[in-house]
C-alpha cells in the first residue's frame, strides 16, 4: 500500500520554504543526471562534481529534474568510506524564492527561457518573403 497523503503533503510544505540559515557542511548544488538507485550527480557552485543519495522520505514523493537545484549536505558520508560524497537535504522547487536569499551562490545564473540567437538575421520564421522586385534592383 501507498504512503498516507498527509506524509506527501508533510514532505512538500518542508521544501518548499527556504531556511534562514544554511547549517555548516550544506550547500546549493545543480542536478546534472540522475545515477540509478536514487543516486544523483551534482555540480557544486565550484564545478566540483559530487555522487549525493536521495533519502528515503523524498523517495516516489518528490521528482528531480536535470538542471534543478537541490541543498546537499556533505559531512552525512565523511565516516564512512564509499562513494557517496553526500545527502540531499532539500530539493529546491520555489526556485525565485531561494534565489533572494544571501547565500544562494551567484555561480547559479538564472537560466532565461530563450537562448541567446546570434543568428537572427538567417532565421525567416515570422518574416514575409524577399520582394522579387528588390532582388532584381540590385
Amino acid at each position: 500500500m501507498g504512503r498516507p497523503k498527509r506524509n506527501l503533503l508533510a514532505t512538500a510544505e518542508e521544501t518548499s520554504s527556504p531556511p534562514a540559515l544554511l547549517e555548516q557542511g550544506q550547500t546549493i548544488a545543480c542536478v546534472l543526471k540522475a545515477e540509478g538507485n536514487n543516486l544523483y550527480s551534482v555540480d557544486l557552485p565550484d564545478r566540483t562534481r559530487l555522487l549525493v543519495e536521495l533519502p528515503a522520505r523524498f523517495r516516489s514523493a518528490i521528482w528531480i529534474k536535470r538542471g534543478g537545484y537541490v541543498l546537499v549536505d556533505t559531512t552525512t558520508f565523511e565516516d564512512r568510506a564509499n562513494k557517496l560524497d553526500g545527502e540531499i537535504v532539500n530539493v529546491i522547487r520555489d526556485e525565485k524564492l531561494w534565489r533572494k536569499q544571501e547565500y544562494w551562490p551567484s555561480e547559479f545564473v538564472k537560466k532565461t527561457g530563450y537562448p541567446d540567437d546570434s543568428e537572427e538575421d538567417l532565421s525567416t520564421a515570422g518574416r514575409m518573403p524577399p520582394d522579387s522586385n528588390s532582388e532584381s534592383e540590385e
